[in-house]
């Protein structure tokens, strides 16, 4: 890598640049980290070209084209934004050596690590064509060997079949000896162009050398269309793995699963990469850009830095400069980023009804079928789990987003398990639970990391959206077209999902001090109900105050918003006029406030009937205030209660106490269900599809409802 030159940006979005990692005919890649301390690759334009729309809005259609892999084995897209002058994308950092640098290094890979790169190339190729996409470019500098095997990076040319390639006029459109026959005769390119690149990589990294050859490219490229493979340094055990992938009809050619398959990688070939002297180098380069990282963060003046203080003086003595890092990084111990290789891979095209034409497109909500309802009769049996482990104890409430429930992680972070079968979709390690979640219409999930900066996911996914630095300390609300938050100075804001911005600040009617307030959307208002019990509504077009309510209960419960009109829990059940908190009608709890607790718990709408706690006994409302039901009594219920949840034909009750969870029939006529659960800390449950997924402790599981 090298370091900055006097045109180079010293600030790309939330990314402070350290160096140059590569540049290319179009573009150029800098080394970055964020207020985080995550690295980044962060491409950008040729300033050249930065003014050219057409580029432009290829640009970052390529951003788009890389996001829809989601497959562990590429480089994840982190960014993307159009600044004036100069549009930039963010992929995350692969710290280690490319395939063609490693053998350089080291030689040829022993058959062992060979079978393993195989199968896990293979694999990502084939998530790759599932996304729609044809690479299009696979060789040796473009996989990257990392503690968690090889990665495929480098999309500057990959599309979708029927897309357009960019390139510019002249250019040789495939890697010489790496690129299919029908790439080199400019026929039409499918998957399987992609296996014949597959094959010449694994041969190179078998026998050390390319398997074709020639005094010029011409040379080597009439080798590709009419020749065979020179797999003489390939040892015996693996040609059959390589050269049936260099059939000259793309037909003739093994699927990346059958590859994949073939290769027979040894049980936990994962250790591979963790021992040797290609993992001494690995480890080698993930501390350096560690440390790389932490310059990078000191080089940005801290807000409030004494007169006195400068960076010298906060740096350990000991710590290398940041010239000698880079330095290192350019040298054997360089890193190796995505996209680095040539400088080119985020400049593919996009195209094609399946890829999103900016970063603020989101792919179709993913569906999953309903659950069959199960008996009323006994005790249920979980659809899956109890999954023991999987979550923070503290996790807010589930969130269920279609087809994934989303919870605080053990460890930390953010987590999403298939609703269908309780298995990992995937995590985001950098949000901060306690911010609390959000779903924006069924198909992004907010968070916010421990820096305040606002982040997206597509819920089915994980694949990476767009952000916002808002200060968010707490998600409150969002909808379709705005998210909004609580920052940590105390204020609201409204944050458009269009474009990342922020469309209004202002400080609440009523503050919002203490843990994280609850808050519901709906009606045109915004309604919070602080720690205090007091509740505070603003009008979601400009944060404007709509009305107040002091000391409606006795902690943060959640409101609910049904029919223009806004209903309370606490010290009384109240009704009450959205637009301008108007009372309609409130209700005395059957049994007298108790000191230090409240009557009734937060409630629940369905159906057009109310539903909430009162006491220990679950009682259901018309929206006028007449009773729809006679109450039903439930056992081990203590405040703070939880909204009950309403799942096909019946009322699920979270229980405090070593009970568990209860379901009620919706008619109020009929037996109680009961799972039962210890350890009643940190339990919460909610429901969609036909499911009740429960938090209990740091355990999730999934139950049948009637």
């Amino acid at each position: 890598m090298k370091p900055l030159g006097p045109q180079d940006p010293l600030r790309l979005g939330p990314y402070r640049v350290a160096g140059v990692l590569g540049e290319g005919g179009m573009g150029k890649v800098y080394f970055g980290r964020d207020a985080a301390g995550q690295a980044a690759a962060v491409k950008v334009l040729l300033p050249e070209l930065a003014h050219d729309g057409h580029l432009v809005d290829r640009f970052v259609r390529e951003a788009q084209t890389a996001r829809a892999v989601t497959s562990p084995g590429v480089a994840r897209v982190l960014g993307a934004q159009l600044e004036p002058g100069r549009p930039w994308i963010a992929s995350e950092f692969l710290a280690g050596p490319t395939l063609d640098d490693a053998v350089q290094r080291h030689g040829p890979l022993g058959e062992a690590l060979l079978r393993e790169t195989a199968r896990s190339l293979a694999v990502t190729l084939g998530d790759i064509h599932a996304a729609g996409l044809i690479h299009r470019d696979l060789k040796p500098s473009n996989v990257v060997l990392t503690r968690g095997g090889p990665h495929i990076i480098d999309f500057g040319i990959a599309r979708p079949e029927h897309g357009l390639t960019l390139t510019r006029t002249g250019q040789i459109p495939v890697t010489p000896g790496y690129g299919a026959p029908e790439q080199v005769l400019g026929q039409r390119v499918g998957p399987a162009a992609d296996v014949f690149s597959l094959g010449a990589v694994l041969a190179f990294a078998a026998g050390g050398r390319p398997v074709y050859s020639g005094a010029e490219v011409a040379a080597v490229l009439y080798e590709v269309v009419h020749g065979a493979p020179d797999l003489t340094l390939v040892p015996g055990p693996l040609r059959y793995l390589v050269e049936p992938c260099f059939a000259k009809e793309p037909g003739a050619r093994p699927l990346p699963g059958q590859v994949a398959e073939a290769a027979r990688a040894p049980h936990r070939a994962e250790r591979l990469w963790k021992s040797g002297p290609l993992a001494d180098e690995i480890r080698e380069r993930e501390a350096a850009a560690r440390r790389l990282a932490g310059e990078a963060g000191r080089a940005a003046p801290p807000p409030r830095r004494a007169p006195d203080a400068t960076p010298d003086t906060a740096r350990p003595a000991a710590r290398p400069s940041r010239r000698r890092l880079l330095r290192a990084m350019a040298g054997g111990g360089a890193l190796v980023a995505a996209g680095a290789g040539g400088a080119a891979w985020w400049l593919s095209e996009g195209g094609g009804a399946s890829v999103p034409t900016d970063p603020f497109d989101v792919p179709p909500a993913a569906r999953v079928r309903p659950a069959e309802p199960g008996s009323d009769t006994g005790t249920p049996d979980p659809l899956w789990g109890p999954l023991d482990g999987v979550a923070d104890a503290g996790s807010p409430p589930p969130l269920p987003v279609r087809d994934v429930v989303v919870f605080a992680a053990a460890g930390g972070g953010v987590a999403a398990r298939g609703a269908g079968d309780g298995k990992e979709r995937w995590r985001a390690d950098d949000a901060h639970a306690d911010a609390g979640y959000l779903s924006i219409a069924g198909r992004l999930v907010a968070t916010a990391d421990a820096d305040g900066v606002l982040r997206t996911y597509v819920a089915s996914t994980g694949a990476a959206r767009w952000t916002a630095d808002v200060g968010a300390s707490a998600l409150l609300a969002a909808d379709a077209d705005h998210v909004y938050v609580l920052t940590s100075d105390g204020a609201l804001r409204c944050v458009a999902t269009a474009d990342a911005r922020v469309r209004w600040t202002h400080r609440p009617p009523s503050a919002l001090s203490g843990r994280r307030p609850a808050a519901a959307l709906g009606s045109g208002v915004l309604v919070v109900c602080a720690d205090s019990g007091d509740v505070a509504a603003v009008r979601t077009r400009d944060g404007a105050e709509a009305w107040v309510r002091k000391g409606q209960a006795a902690a943060a419960l959640p409101p609910a918003i049904d029919g223009g009109t806004v209903f309370l829990g606490g010290h009384t059940l109240a009704a009450l006029r959205a637009g301008d908190g108007e009372e309609l009608w409130s209700q005395e709890p059957m049994r007298p406030v108790r000191q230090g607790a409240y009557g009734f718990g937060p409630p629940s709408v369905a159906g057009g009937t109310v539903f909430v706690l009162d006491g220990d006994a679950l009682r259901s409302l018309r929206p006028n205030g007449d009773q729809a039901g006679d109450p039903a009594m439930v056992a081990g219920v203590t405040p703070p209660w939880q909204p009950p949840v309403v799942q096909a034909g019946s009322v699920w009750v979270v229980e405090s106490r070593d009970t568990g969870v209860s379901g009620l029939p919706r008619t109020g006529r009929g037996t109680t269900q009961t799972y039962p659960l210890t350890g009643g800390q940190g339990r919460s449950a909610a429901g969609e599809g036909n499911r009740l997924f429960v938090l209990n402790a740091g355990t999730l599981l999934a139950l049948p409802v009637f």
